[in-house]
């Protein structure tokens, strides 16, 4: 037995909607924030988007889990290269984006500034 398409097409986006930090919920709960997802012309899911702040917490945890350890126990190039993901991520648009990696990576926030610097200077 197969899945009705709206099934699938679920399946496919709640990887990304995940990785976002997001929420699906039904169509009929969308609120004027959520952004509505159709398939084949009916409406099949909404998308509950996080705050920014909190796809940054979100972002930071992930890269956590993938480093399999706290992110403030990485060595100093490591943690030059988490800021710079995170800075191609614009995470440093945020409010509050430094002081939030600063604390998330165990040093200060002239410390990321550095990393930040250091790359420019590049």
């Amino acid at each position: 037995m197969t899945s009705a398409p709206d099934e699938s097409f679920i399946a496919a986006v709640k990887p990304l909607v995940d990785a976002m930090g997001g929420r699906l919920l039904p169509p009929d709960e969308a609120g004027p924030d959520d952004v509505v997802l159709a398939w084949a012309g009916a409406d099949a899911v909404a998308v509950r988007l996080p705050q920014l702040a909190d796809s940054l917490d979100h972002i930071l945890a992930a890269m956590e889990r993938a480093q399999g350890r706290p992110l403030a126990d990485l060595d100093r190039k490591a943690k030059q290269e988490v800021v710079r993901t995170l800075e191609a991520r614009g995470a440093f648009a945020v409010r509050h984006g430094v002081e939030t990696v600063a604390g998330a990576l165990g040093v200060s926030r002239f410390t990321i500034y550095n990393y930040l610097n250091r790359e420019k200077g590049r």
